[in-house]
């Protein structure tokens, strides 16, 4: 490995200005130029990635109309089948072309975005008030609750990892996050004096500011009898899937849920650097801060219009998803819980991202989750910790600590007591020496679910008027927790009580160690051939092995400090000499067949988070857009 001291200098003379913060680029040039023969791990995350192509295209020709891009199938409004459901069904399509992904892959979710939009703002309700003109309005929900919402938004809130540049999606995510600002007067969701937003269903046009019927989550009456093979719930008929919302009335006030509307404002920031939007979401996190310090430590699940914790009955613990929401199962007679607050950590993730780390966002939840801990008690012979609060006290006993959320927070603040309230996962067992096999395991894994994914489209022989939303949303092909742990050192976030195969919920933004982007296609993501596996990590410095699978072809490659540019790289190091690096990034170049394991040293929650791809920062500084050409080496990427 050596360096070569060059300017690094990409880009076209659009991106000038479209730039919202230049980032500090890398002047060294890691070249690495030693042998390594294609371990097993890079060979199969290069057929997985080569493998969603096709897996995607035929999802998407089984399920979209080509020419609209309209998902076919019944529309329906409603927390059972909503227009949510509708774009979850290309989830993770926008992460994939993001690692290094056919260009065929953001051609679909985009269609399938655009084609969204336009569908459900046609659709529209009978019954059910909310959405008499229209499921979408203004390109956005008109009112729904934000486990719904955020479901709805996982594909939005991840497409400028692959196009930051995109004048229309910097426009509506402005629009969509003002809706929660205090900026359109036909959604006036936010109080700004109490800093609270106003009712769990809110949206486009406002919050609803009455107790919501069970025909308000159910949407309109629907033919069910020997129509669709299955419901999400169970049900058998309309009337079960009204009787699956009963109870889901207290929606007043503010709930901890809405701290994902915080996704929005943070994309904003991160494109446009307006104070504003960081403004906004470190307000509202800090405001649920102080409820829950003001209420003993625990995040309240209710807060009135007034501010008031617990609203005019003064229950913390109350409102719909709240701590002490288990509603009746109409298929079983019996309760389950339905507490929702644990969701709302990507909230405070948002906040920790924008304040450059400030640990009191992670610490939120902490407290509230040391106030169960402190409830534990002994069930059938096991120490137990209650995971709801009703008028009973705490109640939903399961064994073990409290435990929701700590594998995403120790990979945030990377501190020896987080770590130590994480359940067991192979992924951290691997990252500290303990599972050297996870790495072809995973991969191997992920592979099998396309594979089985891909034979149930092959045998589903329904018809449009046969589906909802999310009757094809399991086998959506995407299979990219194994990408995203091995390559990036990335979360994906899975909410308590969904299985491990889900989509990661909530629209939750990407939190990673390490990005990659092609220098030459001047894209995001890998260039092709080259593999990448983290292989350990700690607070301040992790362990990655960089390979060109080619024999034949040099490549080059960007290699950036979180999803965002959010961590500077301090050094890179090959165990025989160490290059000085001091940015958001820094170029690799790769001979033909060569390999190399690095320690990057580097400074967490340093820099500002941007979008910008990494070359555009010498763009902007530069200051002749026309001569910027002569100085890109076409065939290498590297001046």
């Amino acid at each position: 490995m050596h360096t070569t001291r060059r300017s690094f200098l990409m880009g076209t003379s659009a991106a000038v200005m479209l730039l919202p913060q230049p980032l500090k680029a890398a002047e060294a040039v890691v070249a690495i130029g030693t042998p390594m023969d294609p371990p097993e791990w890079a060979l199969l995350q290069q057929e997985l990635l080569h493998a969603h192509t096709a897996a995607c295209v035929k999802f998407f020709q089984r399920y979209f109309n080509q020419a609209s891009g309209w998902l076919e199938e019944t529309e329906r409004f409603g927390g059972d089948d909503g227009p949510d459901d509708s774009i979850e069904n290309v989830n993770d399509w926008p992460h994939v072309y993001a690692l290094g992904g056919d260009d065929v892959l953001k051609t679909m979710y985009t269609k399938a975005y655009e084609g969204h939009v336009r569908q459900y703002s046609a659709a529209h309700t009978t019954d059910v008030p909310a959405a008499r003109l229209g499921m979408y309005y203004k390109e956005f929900p008109a009112q729904f609750d934000w486990q719904h919402n955020g479901e709805g938004l996982t594909v939005f809130n991840l497409m400028p990892l692959g196009d930051p540049y995109s004048h229309l999606y910097r426009e509506r995510v402005k629009r969509f996050a003002g809706f929660y600002m205090d900026e359109d007067p036909g959604a006036p969701n936010y109080d700004p004096k109490l800093k609270i937003i106003k009712s769990l269903m809110n949206g486009s046009r406002g919050p609803m500011l009455r107790k919501a019927t069970a025909l308000d989550w159910t949407g309109d009456p629907i033919e069910v009898e020997n129509r669709f093979p299955s419901l999400g719930h169970g049900e058998g008929a309309y009337k079960q899937m009204l009787a699956h919302f009963e109870g889901y009335g207290d929606v007043v006030g503010d709930h901890p849920l809405n701290l994902a509307s915080t996704q929005l404002a943070t994309n904003a920031y991160m494109l446009t650097h307006e104070p504003k939007y960081k403004e906004w979401v470190l307000g509202y996190a800090d405001a649920w801060a102080e409820r829950a310090r003001a209420n003993g430590g625990i995040i309240p699940s209710k807060v009135g219009l007034d501010g008031k914790i617990g609203g005019e009955e003064g229950k913390w613990y109350a409102g719909t998803y709240g701590w002490s929401f288990s509603p009746i199962v109409p298929m079983t007679g019996k309760p389950s819980d339905r507490n929702r607050v644990p969701w709302c950590i990507g909230g405070f993730f948002n906040a920790y991202l924008l304040s450059k780390g400030d640990d009191k966002y992670l610490d939120v939840w902490r407290k509230t989750a040391d106030k169960f801990d402190a409830a534990a008690r002994t069930v059938d012979g096991k120490l137990s910790t209650p995971t709801m609060f009703g008028d009973q006290g705490f109640y939903s006993y399961r064994p073990g600590k409290y435990r929701f959320n700590f594998l995403e927070i120790y990979a945030l603040s990377m501190k020896p007591s987080d770590r130590a309230r994480c359940e067991d996962t192979a992924w951290y067992d691997y990252l500290e020496g303990k599972n050297p096999g996870y790495p072809v395991k995973a991969l191997r894994e992920a592979m099998a679910r396309i594979r089985g994914h891909m034979q149930i489209v092959d045998d589903d022989n329904t018809s449009p008027d046969m589906r909802l939303a999310d009757s094809a949303l399991d086998y959506n092909p995407a299979s990219v927790t194994a990408l995203t742990q091995l390559m990036e050192g990335g979360l994906y976030i899975q909410h308590p009580g969904w299985s491990k195969s889900t989509p990661a919920q909530g629209g939750t933004l990407l939190y990673s160690r390490l990005r990659y982007f092609d220098p030459v296609r001047r894209r995001a993501g890998m260039p092709p051939d080259v593999a990448a596996l983290m292989e350990s990590w700690g607070p301040d410095s992790l362990t990655l092995t960089l390979v060109n699978i080619s024999p034949s072809q040099a490549r080059s490659v960007i290699v950036q400090g979180g999803a965002y540019g959010e961590h500077q790289i301090v050094s890179v190091s090959d165990g025989k000499a160490t290059v000085a690096i001091d940015a958001p990034n820094f170029p690799v170049r790769l001979a033909p067949g060569a390999g190399a394991t690095l320690t990057i040293r580097m400074k967490r929650f340093a820099n500002d988070p941007t979008l910008s791809f990494p070359w555009e920062a010498t763009v902007a500084d530069l200051g002749n857009p026309p001569e910027i050409e002569k100085y890109v080496h076409k065939s290498s990427g590297v001046p």
